[in-house]
């Protein structure tokens, strides 16, 4: 397979590299840690080392070297359609160049060829009750999937660790070929009663979501290509590449690893922002019954502020800019979309927001983030059952953590077991009695 062929080829100077930072410079100090960084969730604090992407504070998150503008424009796209393959993207990830358009196809082909869903998944989704949230039930398909895993089989059979990548790789491209159509089910069985769609041999691997979940129209393959090629991956310090990467560390194959972060990402403090925008977007549409003037919203908005209410999509732990990814899925809907109500309210809150935030001065980054828009896409496409935004991010953030997870492998990263410290020890550390 061609992702194999091309990782295989790197790897003698990959893992030379890494060699050398260890036994050169393996005492190098990268950073200082603060008790107040340790209190406050390890913010900030440089722990981990990922080639895969990066996110600039002032630019907006970088795939493989690549910002989302370029990713966009420099990846290879079917005749016909506006945005790229995700297969594409896939090679990027994993192998760290740009494809050809024949390149591409191939991960495409790959997907399709390993995306049959085994009957016993369908039936763990299908004894759940209905008011299962959509991520408990991602979360026990992907579990189940792992029956198939050929990482373990390899592992019991005493292959040696220099290998383990491409038992990851194996698993990977499984998993992800058969992931759009478990997303696609999950999305049916919880809101369209249980009817089953299935794939189009026809269609790539996003525009395949498109169609399984019964919305045909060119825009909304186009919408699901885009969706899936910007939430792919984010660094891996947040909560569901973090906690990818450490599952993996204990050699859990991917199908575990990528439960354990779907398990983190459905938490409200990290996958649910979207869901939480788009609610209070429609919110504001209703308290005005339309749209408002611009002198309208901002009074709304700085009457919110003044009583200590956030405004969800604004602000990022990390950028200070407007994330790009807001900004391409803003010049999408002025192509597809352009007289959406909802839509030209985000436009608003985008001119009305920042100034007031600015204002206030305690706010470090006034710009929106990707959060900022995507429900009020999928809204405009009648995908409008927030519970299910998550999925969404899921498998799309999946094509990142599986990249990692091979990499990590592929480098053969020990197992992560970081130290921890009392209160007494910290209290000690700056010179504080006990209790103080």
């Amino acid at each position: 397979m061609i992702i194999h062929d091309r990782i295989a080829e790197q790897l003698p100077e990959w893992r030379d590299r890494v060699a050398t930072l260890t036994r050169q410079h393996g005492k190098f100090k990268i950073c200082d840690v603060t008790v107040e960084q340790i209190y406050g969730g390890i913010r900030g604090v440089q722990i981990q080392v990922t080639d895969i992407s990066y996110l600039n504070p002032l630019e907006g998150i970088y795939l493989r070297g690549y910002s989302i503008g370029d990713v966009l424009n420099f990846l290879p796209c079917e005749q016909g359609a506006e945005y790229p393959l995700c297969g594409g993207l896939y090679y990027l990830l994993t192998v760290g160049s740009l494809p050809t358009l024949e390149e591409a196809r191939e991960v495409e082909q790959e997907w399709q060829l390993r995306s049959q869903v085994p009957k016993h998944v369908f039936d763990v989704i299908n004894v759940m009750p209905p008011q299962t949230h959509p991520m408990t039930l991602l979360s026990a398909a992907l579990t189940a999937l792992q029956t198939d895993a050929v990482f373990p089989q390899h592992y019991n059979n005493g292959n040696g660790k220099a290998d383990y990548w491409k038992y990851f790789l194996d698993d990977s491209l499984t998993l992800i070929g058969r992931l759009m159509t478990v997303a696609a089910y999950i999305y049916n069985w919880k809101y369209q009663q249980r009817k089953y769609i299935a794939p189009d041999p026809a269609l790539d691997w996003a525009a395949n979501f498109a169609h399984m979940i019964g919305r045909d129209s060119k825009d909304y393959q186009e919408l699901s290509r885009l969706f899936f090629l910007i939430h792919s991956d984010h660094e891996g310090g947040n909560v569901s590449a973090h906690t990818g990467h450490l599952v993996c560390s204990a050699l859990s194959d991917v199908y575990l690893t990528c439960a354990a972060a779907m398990n983190g990402l459905a938490g409200p403090l990290h996958g649910l922002a979207n869901q939480e925008c788009l609610r209070w977007l429609l919110k504001v549409y209703d308290h005005f019954r339309g749209l408002p003037s611009e002198e309208q919203l901002s009074e709304y908005l700085q009457a919110q502020l003044d009583a200590g209410g956030v405004i969800p999509g604004y602000g990022h732990a990390v950028l200070r800019t407007t994330d790009p990814r807001f900004t391409v899925q803003v010049d999408f809907a002025n192509k597809y979309l352009p007289e959406d109500e909802i839509f030209r309210l985000v436009q608003m809150v985008y001119a009305v927001l920042p100034p007031l935030l600015k204002k206030q001065g305690k706010v470090k980054n006034p710009w929106p983030n990707v959060d900022a828009i995507n429900g009020a896409l999928q809204h405009h496409y009648g995908v409008d059952q927030f519970d299910f935004y998550t999925v969404l991010f899921g498998v799309s953030r999946i094509l990142g953590i599986t990249a990692h997870a091979i990499w990590s492998r592929a480098l053969m990263k020990p197992i992560e077991r970081p130290k921890s410290l009392t209160t007494r020890m910290l209290e000690e550390m700056v010179g504080l009695p006990p209790g103080a």
